[in-house]
């Protein structure tokens, strides 16, 4: 049954349903709900919650958790996601499953409270230092907030790899009807041996997990593995079209600017214009290929809510004479439907 919920409420439940053992967090605007309604439902579910004293503080504290094959999540918004970057760099490095929720907000610096997407490139290309990718959802609704969540643990424990939830703070405070299971009848906190987590070595060999690797060449073969791996990520692309099939113009983008993209298609079939729709719901892995196959038949509209940081995904991506316009508005602004609608149209000209 649907009812009303908020964004930043569906993130929890989402993280309860998948199974969260431990939550790790400190409060920033425009996701203090994530914080504060965590704190209630995992001791109301007998888990751990734990606001630690910063950021810093709170990224480790998964890095630990996840050393012992635990569920362990956080939350945050850009500038607290930034102080986080190296302990998500050691993470990856450590290849350790775990979930971090960013819900955007305005920068750079400390910016302001309102909904933006201009950390797509410190999610999608590796914030911190080193050679590393996270894996990173996208929702397009509150719906989605709760099963991408929920779902994460999945992607995350699969391969042994930190995954990303970037969302944006209007799609935090946004409250709309989604279907949201929060009977966690089933939820198992023993924690089965992977094979790779510490759990102590009673009658068996020590394990060890770490990114710290200074053998002659070492270092180098791990990041050939790492790279391995990513590749292999490409299985959970996802994407969704709207009335692509024929369009001679395609507005692209995640998150809120996607749904403006769709009010703009709604608009356009009105005045009988083949106006279409591509929402991401992966960064990473890109759906570059598809985007290639569209760009045979159709133009591209970029929409987001920064200056342009996914455009260059979808210029890399495009053939060689495919127009790619963008229209964007960064620190906290909403890209506008009209000024959408009139690159389009004008592209079809």
């Amino acid at each position: 049954m649907k009812e009303l919920w908020k964004g930043n409420l569906a993130i929890v439940e989402g993280a309860i349903s998948g199974g969260a053992d431990a939550y790790f967090g400190y409060p920033i605007t425009p996701q203090n709900e994530v914080t504060e309604y965590m704190s209630l439902r995992m001791r109301e579910e007998k888990r751990i919650f734990l606001q630690a004293e910063s950021e810093l503080g709170a990224i480790n504290m998964v890095f630990g958790a996840a050393l012992t094959g635990k569920k362990a999540l956080t939350s945050s918004s850009s500038p607290g996601i930034s102080l986080m970057q190296e302990g998500i760099s050691y993470i990856a490095g450590a290849e350790l499953p775990s979930v971090i929720i960013n819900v955007q907000r305005g920068g750079p610096g400390l910016g302001n409270i309102s909904g933006a997407q201009g950390d797509y490139y410190q999610a999608v290309k590796g914030g911190g230092h080193g050679d590393y990718r996270l894996i990173v959802f996208t929702p397009g609704s509150v719906q989605e907030m709760y099963e991408m969540t929920r779902d994460s643990f999945k992607a995350a424990f699969k391969y042994r790899n930190p995954v990303m939830i970037l969302t944006d703070g209007i799609l935090g405070q946004m409250i709309e009807p989604a279907e949201i299971d929060t009977d966690n009848s089933s939820y198992n906190k023993t924690t089965a041996d992977t094979g790779w987590n510490l759990s102590g070595a009673h009658k068996r060999k020590p394990r060890m997990i770490r990114s710290l690797i200074m053998g002659d060449g070492a270092l180098e073969e791990h990041n050939y593995k790492l790279f391995d791996k990513y590749k292999k990520m490409k299985e959970l692309t996802d994407w969704e079209e709207t009335n692509t099939k024929d369009a001679d113009v395609i507005l692209v983008g995640y998150g809120t600017s996607a749904r403006i993209n769709l009010d703009v298609c709604r608009r356009a079939k009105k005045e009988g214009l083949s106006i279409g729709s591509f929402r991401l719901k992966t960064a990473f892995p890109f759906p570059s290929e598809r985007i290639n196959e569209l760009s045979a038949k159709a133009d591209f509209v970029v929409t987001e809510m920064s200056m342009g940081q996914m455009v260059d995904d979808v210029r890399l991506s495009v053939s060689d004479n495919t127009t790619v316009e963008f229209h964007g508005k960064p620190g906290g602004g909403i890209p506008e439907a009209d000024k959408i609608f009139e690159l389009a149209k004008g592209l079809i000209k």
